[in-house]
């Protein structure tokens, strides 16, 4: 039996004005074709006290419990690059944010290019002792504090349009994390990118934000828990590094970008040849999160829309179980996670007269309400 899993980062969201969600207004006959042909229900992927984060989400969807193995954020992008940790260093996400005036004003500095990225954070690297910059994709980079015992921090995404004073780093860290946001200013501002960005009208990266830190992480073997062997598509670091951790294959997918302009045929061509010689597939797209973030009713219906299409070309050369969810909503009124129950349908384990694949649909569907941790076993019995 071969089985694939497409996760639609934040696809969930409240009704908008017209009293329909993004997924009740996209149209979608692929995903209206799983949930018709087979049968669906609600998930809690963030378990009471944890973060709406898709960390704490997608480690939970996968079978593994963020209340026994979530350590943060950082460490599994960490994992995803092959940087290697020491049992002392802390690994913390590191964005490329614009801060006006003491607010958050963009927690991506505009979505920068990876290879200004790149520029910015090694202009950054040797500038104070006990802390290494490692860059990343665009706006996501990494930062470790080697003897670190951890900060109390806040996904800048959260704060965007807010005053930065409250949500500063607290705790062991924070002092060695302040004076690493401090020094970034100064170098960053007049640094060549940010003068060429600001020219070409773009707005700067004026400095970087550490959060969600944490030391490596140990997860069981995926093969060793379900007898399967997995593997994870995504253009984003932290479900490559959750894979890298759980022994799964990571399959790079040229063109894949981790934005409103990735690839979804590609992703799809490459899922169907990944399913040949894998039992298990874990396709993740985070296209309709980033639509959620920047609030774009439009782009995030189109991000829809492009994960429905990818599942269509999937779907009309594979045969075996399918299921399709999101990890959290992603809401446009809130630009940020929520911790809400989010649906699923699965196709090629019976049916239960639910008629397309929405938040009020799934909450009519015979699976009722599941913890994430209960998905995979469902999914596989």
């Amino acid at each position: 039996m071969k089985y694939l899993v497409v996760l639609g980062d934040g696809m969930a969201d409240e009704p908008g004005p017209g009293k329909k969600t993004p997924l009740e207004i996209a149209d979608t006959p692929w995903m209206d074709k799983i949930a018709r042909d087979g049968a669906m229900g609600m998930v809690r992927t963030i378990p009471e006290g944890c973060e709406a984060g898709s960390d704490i989400a997608n480690l939970g969807i996968l079978g593994y419990d963020p209340r026994r193995y979530y350590t943060g954020r950082g460490p599994l992008e960490a994992a995803s690059r092959g940087i290697s940790l020491a049992p002392s260093d802390i690994a913390y996400r590191c964005n490329l944010v614009t801060v006006n005036a003491g607010i958050m004003a963009d927690f991506s500095a505009g979505h920068i290019s990876s290879s200004e990225g790149e520029q910015l954070i090694e202009s950054l690297e040797g500038s104070l002792p006990g802390i290494r910059f490692y860059p990343g994709i665009s706006y996501r980079n990494l930062l470790v504090v080697h003897d670190g015992s951890g900060a109390v921090t806040f996904p800048p995404h959260d704060i965007v349009g807010r005053e930065i004073a409250p949500y500063l780093p607290e705790g062991s860290d924070a002092a060695i994390l302040r004076a690493g946001m401090e020094k970034s200013r100064a170098v960053f501002a007049d640094h060549p990118v940010n003068r060429a960005r600001v020219a070409g009208g773009k707005i700067p990266a004026s400095q970087v934000w550490p959060w969600s830190g944490g030391k490596y992480p140990s997860l069981p073997c995926f093969s060793d828990m379900y007898g399967l062997a997995g593997g994870v598509i995504s253009a984003v670091d932290l479900l490559a590094g959750i894979a890298r951790c759980a022994g799964m294959e990571v399959i790079t997918v040229p063109g894949a970008t981790g934005y409103l302009d990735t690839d979804y045929q590609a992703k799809a061509r490459y899922a169907v040849r990944a399913l040949e010689r894998l039992d298990f597939l874990y396709l993740h797209v985070e296209a309709p999160d980033e639509a959620g973030h920047l609030g774009d009713a439009d782009e995030k219906v189109a991000a829809i829309e492009g994960v429905d299409g990818m599942i269509g070309t999937i779907m009309q050369e594979f045969s075996g179980t399918i299921a399709v969810l999101p990890d959290h909503p992603t809401p446009l009124r809130l630009k940020t996670h929520t911790a809400d129950p989010v649906p699923f349908a699965i196709l090629g384990k019976g049916k239960d007269g639910t008629r397309s694949f929405s938040e009020r649909e799934g909450m009519k569907g015979k699976y009722g309400t599941i913890e994430a941790t209960e998905f995979l076993p469902l999914l596989f019995s």
